[in-house]
């Protein structure tokens, strides 16, 4: 008999009361094992971070998890705009709305920062689907209004509710106005655009990777609009060769990156949410994006490991 026992991890124990002549038996590391190792690892980048950071971490292909304040519910900045895009898929889906439908650019809906549209003139038109693609691709707060004015913010958030999101809100447009129900309650103003937890966002995420968003063709769909996201300053800010569907977001004092990272280790979805950052730093080297790429790729190699249990043939 040759008995083969790989043991990835140094306090795993393996009681083996009978097993074929020739079989090897691999064993994943233990749920406790992998998350004191990223534990580690993460409190380690924490440690000389001002900040207040929330994470939460999945690997979609052996449900493992690292979670840090994982259903703190925080401010999303732009990262809302996603549940803004399950809506219009939505609609569209269900024939309530045409993606050739006219958007109009007023005065009323320009808002300066992210995007382009800011700079054009008032009376352009644009498609519904035009719109949604400059809102998610660059982040255009200005197109990002134009959807909300034909959506509603209302809407957005009866949506993500029937979805089983309770905590995934927007409360106004990018600026002001459109002030949705929920953006009327004073205990939400200090969240400004809206509010998620980071274990919904990542929720959110596998929802539309599995393809239970809408149908898994528009979920596909979906996903493939946030894999030309234009700007990968935090989660997976050094990973130019792997494939990712993400969304940030950013305010003066904080920064947001939500995504699925497709590496070689397995899918990884994440939420980091990076607040009370003292300084304003508008630049891509935002200590913020800094430490987000870094988590990013401590949860990657850490839940990467997480193969289920195997026993094969040799």
């Amino acid at each position: 008999m040759k008995l083969k026992i790989a043991l990835p991890g140094p306090t795993l124990m393996l009681v083996v009361c009978s097993l074929a002549v020739g079989q090897t038996v691999t064993l994943a590391p233990s749920h406790a094992s992998v998350t004191e190792s990223v534990d580690s690892r993460v409190s380690a980048e924490l440690a000389f971070f001002k900040g207040k950071v929330s994470l939460f971490a999945r690997n979609l292909d052996t449900g493992e998890t690292y979670a840090l304040g994982a259903d703190d519910r925080v401010r999303t900045a732009s990262t809302i705009k996603i549940a803004v895009m399950v809506e219009a898929f939505a609609r569209v889906a269900e024939g309530k709305a045409k993606w050739s439908d006219e958007l109009v650019l007023t005065k009323a809906a320009r808002f300066s920062g992210s995007g382009v549209l800011q700079e054009l003139s008032d009376g352009l038109r644009l498609t519904l689907r035009d719109c949604v693609n400059l809102m998610m691709l660059v982040s255009d707060n200005t197109a990002t209004n134009m959807v909300l004015d034909y959506l509603t913010t209302d809407a957005v958030n009866a949506r993500m509710n029937s979805l089983g999101f309770k905590q995934i809100r927007i409360f106004r447009r990018v600026g002001s106005g459109g002030e949705s129900k929920e953006g009327k309650d004073p205990d939400n103003k200090r969240f400004g655009l809206g509010v998620a937890t980071p274990r919904e966002m990542v929720t959110l995420l596998e929802k539309l990777q599995r393809g239970e968003i809408v149908s898994a063709a528009v979920s596909k769909e979906m996903i493939e609009l946030m894999k030309r996201e234009q700007g990968h300053y935090a989660i997976g800010r050094t990973l130019w060769d792997t494939p990712m569907a993400t969304k940030y977001g950013a305010l003066d004092h904080l920064r947001s990156a939500i995504g699925i990272i497709y590496s070689k280790s397995g899918r990884i979805a994440m939420a980091i949410s990076c607040d009370e950052v003292p300084d304003i730093n508008w630049s891509v080297d935002n200590p913020a994006y800094l430490l987000m790429s870094r988590l990013s790729l401590i949860l990657i190699d850490g839940l990467g490991h997480g193969k289920p249990a195997a026993l094969t043939s040799q």
